[in-house]
């Protein structure tokens, strides 16, 4: 293993440039074409409470959690996103155990807009970025935006699995638009 006086050296994501969904922007422009994208918002409710409800959610990454997998952090993270901190979201299907190391790229926190894309790292099934942004409009409507770009993983076992990656995809963006819902 690399390492330096600070500790290891932080692998390299699995694609770039980091932050392309940009979660911070309203609008997504063109993102790269060798990439599978994917955008969808649903509105989650009204109001202030709705609103400090899911912000304080979306930071902890309850969607994730609500969804089926567990988030461990590494490194020193913490629970709550932050900008270079790395975990391993772990899914789990009977005796099948599915481990995905990804780095949090970009967090937005503003005070109507809400959310952080995380990117993949090496050894993750399949390559690319998702962002999870909730935002609330000037009537107070409180939404939930999930944009992704994916891509076969660069090599190994998981590339030749894609066919399969993307029904699992498609199964768990229906549970991440609906696990901030009451």
């Amino acid at each position: 293993m690399n390492a330096h006086v600070d500790g290891p050296v932080p692998a390299e994501l699995s694609y770039g440039p980091a932050g392309a969904t940009t979660p911070g922007e309203a609008h997504w422009g063109e993102s790269a074409p060798e990439f599978r994208r994917f955008e969808q918002t649903v509105v989650l409710g009204r109001g202030d409470e709705t609103w400090a409800r899911v912000r304080a959610a979306v930071l902890e990454w309850e969607i994730k959690r609500r969804s089926g997998f567990r988030v461990l952090p590494r490194g020193g993270a913490g629970q709550l996103v932050a900008v270079d901190s790395e975990y391993r979201i772990v899914a789990g299907w009977g005796p099948v155990t599915v481990h995905e190391p990804v780095r949090v790229v970009a967090v937005v926190d503003t005070a109507d807009r809400c959310g952080f894309a995380y990117g993949t790292l090496p050894g993750h099934p399949v390559s690319g970025e998702e962002a999870f942004v909730v935002h609330r409009a000037a009537d107070g409507t409180v939404s939930l935006t999930l944009r992704s770009l994916t891509r076969a993983a660069p090599d190994g076992l998981w590339r030749r699995a894609f066919p399969a990656l993307l029904l699992a995809q498609r199964f768990f963006r229906r549970r991440y638009l609906r696990a901030l819902v009451r």
